[in-house]
């Protein structure tokens, strides 16, 4: 495994941890249950505000996190290359 790859993946897990912190802040829950609660409400969130079927919201909020995780490993990748001089 390069280099590249895992500073993204670390990029990638400390970005999406930070972002269920975010989303947990001021609640009681254990931090196992973080992952969870963060999806759930990220879940009812899109169901609320849009009325569609339940199971496109799950569907949707999964491919949201997804797409975080994606980006934040490609962004870990980029700035990695831009610090090491490889571009």
């Amino acid at each position: 495994m390069t280099n590249h790859k895992i500073a993204g993946i670390v990029t990638a897990v400390i970005g999406l941890c930070a972002i269920i912190a975010f989303f947990n802040a001021g609640m009681d829950t254990p931090i196992l249950s973080w992952p969870l609660e963060a999806y759930l409400g990220v879940t009812f969130t899109i169901g609320w505000l849009t009325s569609m079927p339940t199971l496109l919201a799950y569907l949707i909020a999964a491919l949201i996190f997804i797409l975080i995780a994606v980006a934040l490993y490609k962004l870990g990748s980029w700035v990695y290359g831009l610090v090491a001089g490889r571009g």
